[in-house]
């Protein structure tokens, strides 16, 4: 027979096991929040991507301005994310459209934090060029979004012609996009005695498009699409085989590039950082509408500028701006023929022409005339109340210009409206004299590549 246990043992061998098997038990008693930090201790910055070793000066002594954050950094990896879309609603602001067709990867190099700092130690010229931008971004983002391109592409012209429609390059390339001669041939831009389409808002864009298209189906790859546009696709396509050849990798960042074309994308990139998260860097990116800025309408017949901008109640500087192909004083009108208009205009063009036509009122006041043999400009411009420099001026005669007998005039008829305005207005008509050609000027496929753009900031011929 077993000894009995004293009760007062056995309770006491109880609570010391349960004790026991407590503390083997994970805690789970919720920690108490740490106290708020202090305005003073909060880091000022992010820290850079740790991969991507970034030490660049400025190139020029920073413009004053509320970006506090050293200009040698990146966008870092674990920036505030841009804020989620509600994609069952069209946003208001264009940028958030914009940043919601953002498709490409992101590029990863030194160049991108050095390209930032350029743009942002000089906030007013970018926002110049926003500004200006504006006028434009949402036919573009739109044509964008039709063919499933990344909205990336928007920003291009900024890194091309600082979204200056009248840019023109020494290497005779024109337009927001940038085109030479032979390549907007290619991809059917007009260029002749009355109009050059690779000024044209509508049709360059459409031109740029195809064409990135086109040579991103060739490299499948956006950052090499890119490259080809500034280089040509032939010469990225070399480098590319070159690296293969020798068993080093393709990417963008690893070709041997002219360093114009190495800074390229990382231009692109600079700019897209900006735009996804301006207040990361102190930048102030005014909201831009939702809405178009302008809309086309058909041209009934020939016009004269002056005519079609007081038609549409609009400073003809400013009608010019909107339709930079017509670089003579009268637009010939055919069946394609289309003016640019903003979009609060189109009614008052449209009731004005009707009444102008109801008043049986020419639409065209000037005329061609041929030189004579004999005849000499100062004469032509003696008979039509010109002076000899307006005469060129609005002709487009310059000294490289050879005036014979069988040149063909613009003048003036007896209802035309003569104006300096319009003199001064008027885009300068491309040189159409022999160059010794580049690189991409010898060019031979269908599709070829561009003149190089100028680096961020270095103005163009109008840029300005």
């Amino acid at each position: 027979m077993r000894p009995m246990i004293p009760q007062r043992f056995l309770l006491a061998a109880l609570a010391s096991l349960s004790l026991a098997a407590c503390s083997t038990l994970p805690q789970t008693e919720t920690a108490s929040p740490p106290p708020a930090a202090k305005a003073a201790d909060a880091p000022k910055r992010l820290p850079p991507p740790a991969e991507v070793p970034v030490v660049v000066k400025p190139p020029a002594p920073p413009v004053a301005n509320t970006w506090t954050r050293p200009l040698d950094e990146e966008v870092p990896a674990d920036a505030p994310p841009i804020p989620a879309i509600d994609l069952t609603v069209a946003p208001d602001n264009l940028w958030q459209r914009i940043r919601h067709g953002f498709g490409m990867p992101d590029l990863h190099s030194p160049l991108v934090a050095n390209r930032q700092a350029w743009y942002l130690n000089r906030p007013d010229y970018l926002k110049r060029i926003i500004a200006r931008s504006s006028k434009y971004l949402h036919h573009i983002v739109g044509e964008l979004e039709e063919r499933g391109m990344p909205t990336e592409l928007a920003l291009l012209p900024m890194v091309e012609s600082a979204y200056n429609p009248l840019a023109a390059s020494r290497a005779r390339a024109l337009g927001m996009w940038q085109f030479i001669p032979s390549t907007g041939k290619n991809f059917k831009l007009d260029q002749n005695y009355w109009r050059d389409e690779r000024r044209d808002i509508v049709a360059s864009t459409k031109a740029a498009l195809d064409y990135l298209q086109s040579i991103y189906e060739m490299h499948g790859d956006w950052h090499l699409a890119l490259a080809s546009y500034n280089w040509g696709e032939h010469a990225v396509a070399r480098a590319v085989a070159k690296n293969q050849a020798r068993g080093m990798p393709t990417a963008y960042e690893n070709l041997k590039m002219p360093r114009e074309t190495q800074y390229y994308v990382p231009k692109l990139q600079a700019l897209k950082n900006i735009i996804a998260q301006p207040e990361t860097f102190g930048f102030e990116l005014d909201p831009l509408p939702n809405r178009p800025y302008f809309d086309t309408v058909d041209l009934p017949g020939d016009m004269d500028v002056m005519l079609a901008a007081s038609l549409a109640e609009m400073p003809v500087d400013e009608f010019i701006a909107l339709n930079p192909a017509y670089h003579r004083p009268l637009i010939r009108g055919d069946a394609a023929t289309q003016l640019v208009l903003p979009a609060d205009k189109v009614d008052t063009f449209q009731s004005n022409l009707q009444l102008h036509t109801a008043q049986e009122k020419p639409l065209a006041n000037w005329r061609t005339y041929t030189l004579k043999k004999g005849e000499n400009l100062d004469r032509v411009a003696a008979r039509y109340k010109l002076s000899l420099a307006k005469l060129k001026q609005l002709n487009g005669i310059t000294p490289r210009v050879k005036v014979r007998p069988g040149f063909n005039l613009l003048v003036p008829g007896p209802h035309a409206q003569i104006s300096d305005q319009l003199a001064e207005a008027l885009p300068k008509i491309p040189s159409q004299g022999r160059k010794k050609a580049g690189k991409r000027g010898k060019k031979k496929s269908a599709v070829k590549g561009k003149p190089r753009a100028k680096p961020a900031g270095t103005p163009l011929q109008g840029r300005r």
